[in-house]
């Protein structure tokens, strides 16, 4: 199919310069990342936009600590900051600092514009104050007198600051969210705005006179403007408002910007407001994704709990941490962080899954084919067909931002059901064995049904692990078709039956070699007597949980979609489930109980937050509840009638 170019203007927060990235950090940008790769892949024209946010008393804080000037402290962050993009792969087009000669001459524009509008006065502000994510708090903002933010006291704040009238714009955001429904995404960040906007806004002071790092009023060299209505403004003056309109006029209004939820209020209540008083169109969509947590506790250097991208990069390379993130869990929902789970999907489904596949390919052509695959016929029937071929248009369902449905989660699930559909595809067929009785034809078919699988899920993979992608496709030989990078949508689409010329594989290091975890010293020095006990009273002590330990287990009630006998097995059910918001593909041992006709439409409890795993090669995303005895397995079902995906606690 052919696609005229479209325009995709995505931006991520623009961070704050006093601390490094940290795993939160990176989620946003990377998230932001896979959207603009597929959307190249696609044939659209993207300009990926991300910076520093700079004009802040915290920077100037820590530029004088350095006995630096807070320009050389922004300068010196800045390559900081892209040194940590660089190693995280991340492809944006732009980056801006709000120190930037032309970021301040589109501010000084958009405040004059909007004080010519009358929505700017002279005021007294008192009120609560935080410095550390530099927002000010009403008592009701509040959580026991403290940030909800950095669990700190904000200060008392009272001085003479300019302020924008935003709470004439109460009812004018209502109405531009009621009738663009993809304003605010996920719909749970839109009911939160939604419900803030009903109960009435305040005006806010959008200046400062205390210090004098910042952007100057243009019409009162006193005053600074305040720093989250100068960070917001980025988003314009990055192509070009206030300086060149031609570029402006190009990419604006944006497609999408990729926030934290925390900053919602900021992106859409007072940054509409902001251009609907200078006359300036609002950008499509604001993506408020959630938070990474550390063992269930938000990451911050306040906590003293950050981990940062640089941890896993320096041991596993970036595309591990890409991968991670992005398979965990919904883009909108809260996610966690262990390095438990993260090795564990690093060795499931990197080393024993894409990276298994690709080396038993390469291994099998190498010592059977002289490292050479030739094209064959092959049945566009078969599973391996039917499952590539389906792939593109599942992607396309999952990553598209015009309809805001970004599931990367459900992306790679799709693209690793693939992967399982080339493992059974040659489980199935057996080279090993057709080589024992000289089947060199059937042996290249199956292996050019693998080649074909694999250039399909090296294309479709690009934007979540680039490298790893590169080094598929290199190693494969398919940089005959043209580099990695210059593949399309097209490619994707239409990849079986494809292959039409000899590929010849190269041997080279494995993908991702498995991480092996070791003892520690401390505890192979131990008696046996000794660590016998230690390992008794741990068996006790892990028998006791306490509620924070249940509240880790995510139960919900599913509807059985479809279900059907796994071949080869007595006892295993291949089952899928729809939890409301999305489909999944359980593998339960209930077939010797229930046959496929009792289970459709039955309503089911699941534990939806369960790592995945391979059962006879086809993968499980999560756990169906039974009770059983010697004789009986029960499946755990409501008892009243209760809404698909409803939470059981």
């Amino acid at each position: 199919m052919t696609r005229s170019p479209k325009k995709l203007y995505i931006t991520t927060a623009i961070d704050y310069v006093n601390s490094l990235p940290h795993i939160g950090t990176a989620y946003e940008k990377i998230g932001a990342d896979v959207i603009a790769r597929w959307h190249r892949l696609c044939g659209y024209d993207v300009h990926f936009q991300m910076g520093n946010d700079e004009h802040s008393i915290n920077v100037w804080k820590a530029a004088k600590e350095k006995n630096q000037t807070p320009k050389q402290y922004c300068d010196d962050m800045r390559k900081k900051f892209e040194g940590v993009w660089k190693n995280l792969d991340i492809s944006y087009d732009g980056f801006i600092q709000t120190s930037d000669p032309h970021h301040e001459q589109g501010v000084k524009k958009l405040f004059q514009t909007i004080m010519d509008k009358g929505d700017i006065y002279k005021s007294r502000y008192e009120g609560w104050y935080c410095e550390s994510c530099e927002a000010y708090f009403t008592d009701k903002d509040l959580e026991d007198g403290l940030c909800p933010n950095h669990k700190s006291k904000p200060k008392w704040l009272a001085e003479d600051n300019y302020f924008f009238a935003l709470s004439k714009y109460t009812n004018k955001l209502l109405k531009h969210i009621e009738n663009n429904p993809e304003f605010i995404l996920p719909e749970i960040r839109k009911n939160e705005i939604v419900s803030l906007l009903k109960e009435g806004l305040q005006d806010v002071s959008v200046s400062r006179s205390s210090f004098d790092w910042g952007v100057t009023l243009p019409n009162d060299p006193e005053h600074i403007v305040y720093v989250w209505f100068d960070a917001l403004i980025n988003y314009i003056t990055a192509v070009g408002y206030g300086w060149d309109d031609e570029l402006f006029n190009r990419w604006w209004p944006a497609n999408m910007h990729v926030i934290g939820k925390d900053i919602t209020r900021f992106h859409c209540v007072i940054w509409p407001a902001m251009l609907m008083s200078a006359g300036v169109p609002l950008p499509k969509t604001v993506f408020g994704h959630g938070f990474v947590y550390l063992k269930g506790e938000k990451m911050s250097k306040s906590l003293g709990n950050v981990v940062t991208p640089m941890d896993i990069i320096d041991k596993f390379g970036a595309d591990p941490l890409r991968y991670y993130l992005m398979r965990e869990g919904g883009f909108g929902r809260d996610g966690d962080f262990t390095w438990e789970h993260f090795i564990d999907r690093y060795n499931g489904d990197l080393a024993n899954g894409i990276g298994n596949l690709v080396a038993r390919t390469i291994g099998m052509a190498t010592r059977y084919q002289d490292g050479k695959i030739t094209p064959a016929t092959s049945s566009d029937k078969s599973e391996i067909a039917v499952s590539t071929t389906a792939l593109s248009q599942k992607l396309m369902n999952n990553l598209n931002h015009e309809t805001g449905e970004i599931e990367f989660h459900n992306a790679l699930a799709n693209i690793w059901e693939v992967v399982a559909a080339a493992d059974r595809h040659v489980n199935e067929h057996k080279p090993w064995e057709l080589a024992k009785v000289k089947k060199s034809d059937e042996i290249n078919a199956v292996l050019w049904d693998l080649s074909s699988s694999i250039k399909s899920i090296a294309i479709a993979l690009y934007p979540f692990i680039p490298t790893t992608s590169k080094a598929i496709w290199d190693s494969m030989g398919f940089d005959i078709f043209g580099t990695i990078e210059d593949q399309t949508f097209e490619n994707l689409e239409a990849s079986w039956g494809t292959l039409d010329k000899e590929i010849c594989v190269k041997k080279g290091d494995a993908l991702f070699p498995r991480i092996e975890s070791k003892p520690e010293k401390a505890e192979e020095a131990q008696p046996k007597k000794e660590k016998k006990e230690k390992k008794r009273e741990k068996k006790m002590e892990s028998n006791l949980i306490d509620i924070n330990d249940f509240a880790k287990v995510e139960l919900h009630v599913a509807e059985v979609i479809e279900a059907e006998r796994v071949e080869d097995t007595d006892k295993l059910m291949k089952v899928q489930i729809n939890l409301g918001d999305e489909q999944r593909q359980i593998v339960a041992g209930i077939a010797q109980h229930y046959s496929p006709e009792e289970l459709k439409g039955k309503k089911v409890v699941v534990v939806t937050n369960l790592k995945p795993a391979k059962l006879r090669g086809i993968e499980s995303n999560g756990m169906l509840l039974a009770a059983s005895d010697n004789d009986t397995v029960s499946i755990l079902t409501p008892l009243k009638d209760v809404a698909v995906g409803s939470r059981v606690k």
